[in-house]
């Protein structure tokens, strides 16, 4: 035993002495991610955030004047304000509708379709977005117009006489194309995390007495609480920011709080635009401390295994 000891210590003496946690070598491999974050994310958010406390000339030049009148003009008009509401009740809408159709999709899928299957049909899944963004959203102009194929469905099964205008350039229309645009995301977040659910333990729950809806709600959802919460952040938020589709597709009723950004950009009326944008991300921002709380990293460690 004591041989062991020994020769457990000279081996010891014979390593180098370890470094600092925080010395300079050990953060060397961070260097690229840290100069990627500062480009990409630090360096635009500064100007951002530059360009909201400035104003703009008559001619539309920047006057680095810091001031807080752009917030107070935003916050301020009741237009602006519906306008975000109503962003955001449309985000909520969508991503519950979402996750309403992507959850028993992806339960479908898991539990009862073979492996083959599952690749097949999570390859349609995947596949429109092998093409352009805009050309599906193009694609759904044509679908929901007056002539389209919506209309012509409804007629031939006798539903309608005359062609209706109620799935096109309003909030109807832009909430089936965001519905269309973000069921992937939410269906293949929730497909990988019900892919590693045991659910024999839905069994032995019904075995034990359980009915099929009470095992579903207490051993089946606080297990896949991760994938939900992320299946909920990769389809909300992005609505926040959305304007093609509301564009395209919703017209003059159906503008969401990205089109005014983007027409203040064209406007040249950059502190406005940059203001916006920032309340928008402090909203985000915020939805992310929420989700935060109940989306613990030993969460996702437990939903890795």
């Amino acid at each position: 035993m004591t041989s062991t000891v020994s020769a457990a210590t000279e081996v010891a003496d014979t390593l180098p002495p370890a470094e600092p946690g925080l010395s300079p070598r050990r953060l060397w491999p961070f260097v690229p991610a840290a100069i990627v974050l500062g480009a990409l994310f630090l360096a635009p958010l500064s100007i951002a955030v530059a360009a909201s406390l400035w104003r703009t000339s008559p001619s539309l030049q920047l006057i680095p004047d810091w001031t807080l009148d752009n917030f107070r003009y935003l916050l301020g008009q009741a237009g602006y304000i519906a306008l975000f509401g109503k962003t955001l009740l449309m985000a909520v809408v969508v991503t519950a509708a979402g996750i309403t159709v992507a959850f028993p999709f992806a339960y479908f899928l898991v539990r009862y379709v073979s492996r083959r299957w599952q690749r097949i049909v999570l390859l349609a899944v995947v596949v429109p977005f092998w093409t352009s963004y805009l050309v599906r959203v193009y694609a759904w102009q044509a679908i929901l117009g007056s002539q389209g194929l919506l209309n012509g469905l409804l007629k031939e099964l006798g539903l309608i006489s005359q062609p209706v205008d109620v799935f096109l350039y309003n909030d109807v229309g832009v909430f089936i194309v965001l519905l269309y645009v973000y069921f992937p995301f939410a269906a293949l977040t929730l497909y990988t995390t019900l892919e590693r659910f045991d659910f024999t333990q839905l069994t032995a729950a019904q075995d034990l007495g359980a009915r099929p809806d009470q095992a579903l709600r207490r051993v089946l959802l606080p297990q896949i609480r991760p994938g939900l919460i992320t299946a909920c952040i990769f389809v909300f938020i992005p609505i926040l920011g959305e304007y093609l589709t509301p564009d395209l597709v919703g017209g003059t009723k159906g503008i969401l709080i990205g089109s005014d950004i983007i027409s203040f950009y064209l406007g040249g009326s950059f502190p406005l635009m940059a203001a916006t944008a920032l309340l928008v991300a402090v909203v985000v921002l915020a939805l992310l401390i929420v989700f935060r709380r109940y989306l613990q990293v030993e969460d996702l460690v437990a939903g890795g295994r």
